[in-house]
């Protein structure tokens, strides 16, 4: 595994101390999420091991929620479309999932030939967020952020039926895992492939996973070197796709 990947997911495995009832005002059990750590607002520059040119900054800011920091399988996920995807994206039209800060989103603005703006979505919450890292990398004419809550009905002006769809650590929040569901089936068109990567923390994450498989034709990516590093990590990276009369079957 790469040394930005390690450092990330050794930090974001170190046990804390639980927030105080002021901090945290519906307490949630670790079984529905794990618990999130502290971090220190700041800013970080990332190349994915030089597969970036033109570094990406990236703000981190955990109070308005966890997303608000790197996230191991955002890592993972972009430095696997930068190694194997930066010349076929041309055309295509893109959305990403739980962004966050829009790691993954912007890290494909800065790094692979696309035509369309990317639109990187989250809740409310992060939505300052995202705006602030695409203007700190000066990529306001290609990345678009909008408000998407999972189970909701799609915003207008999100592609219908994206060609591409990115998410990285969204399997996090146990009861949200219906609501992303119902949102990966309203997206996931004849022609759209997700690519989605999370990384496996409680046994739930085993059930959405299985949900998944019985909703979507998922693969896991056999075309990435460092599948076996991340692997060993409980990372994984798979292609999710509309169920053909053919899958169904299987």
């Amino acid at each position: 595994m790469n040394s930005t990947l390690s450092s990330i997911t050794n930090s974001m495995e170190r046990s804390v101390s639980p927030a105080s009832d002021s901090d945290v005002p519906f307490k949630v059990s670790d079984t529905l999420a794990p618990p999130r750590v502290n971090k220190i607002a700041g800013t970080t520059t990332i190349n994915f091991d030089g597969l970036l040119n033109d570094p990406l900054l990236l703000k981190e800011d955990l109070k308005n929620g966890c997303g608000g920091q790197l996230w191991p399988a955002g890592m993972v996920l972009s430095r696997y479309l930068l190694s194997q995807h930066t010349s076929d994206m041309s055309g295509k039209t893109i959305v990403e999932l739980g962004a966050g800060g829009g790691l993954v989103g912007l890290g494909v603005a800065r790094g692979c030939q696309f035509a369309s703006p990317i639109h990187i979505t989250d809740q409310l919450p992060m939505f300052d967020l995202m705006q602030d890292n695409i203007s700190l990398n000066q990529l306001g004419t290609k990345v678009k952020a909008s408000i998407l809550d999972w189970g909701e009905p799609l915003p207008a002006h999100i592609p219908n039926n994206p060609d591409i769809i990115l998410a990285a650590d969204c399997v996090y929040f146990e009861p949200a895992f219906p609501l992303l569901l119902d949102t990966l089936k309203d997206l996931i068109g004849p022609e759209t492939v997700c690519y989605f990567c999370y990384k496996r923390r409680r046994r739930a994450d085993l059930r959405f996973i299985k949900l998944a498989k019985k909703n979507f034709d998922m693969q896991e990516i056999r075309d990435d070197p460092n599948a076996t590093s991340y692997n060993r990590e409980n990372i994984f990276l798979y292609t999710l796709r509309r169920k053909t009369p053919k899958s169904n079957n299987k």
